[in-house]
């Protein structure tokens, strides 16, 4: 009985991490998604524009670096 306890919380917490990161994901593209029709609603690119698009793009791929392995 309690070799199951710690294997469902390692589930549980397993399940945490994959829900935050699943969240971030979805974050990140809504993000980038409203950056990207902002920058090109005015019809031309500023470079403020292009610095908030590249930041918005590199914190999005290190955020899928982080994604949580599963270790079943």
């Amino acid at each position: 009985m309690n070799d199951q306890k710690p294997s469902d919380s390692k589930q549980f917490v397993g399940n945490l991490k994959n829900g935050i990161w699943l969240f971030g994901l979805s974050s990140w593209v809504f993000g980038i998604t409203d950056r990207s029709i902002a920058s090109f609603s005015d019809g031309y690119l500023s470079a403020l524009d292009l610095t908030q698009l590249f930041t918005a793009a590199t914190f999005f791929v290190a955020w899928l670096f982080l994604k949580p392995t599963s270790k079943v």
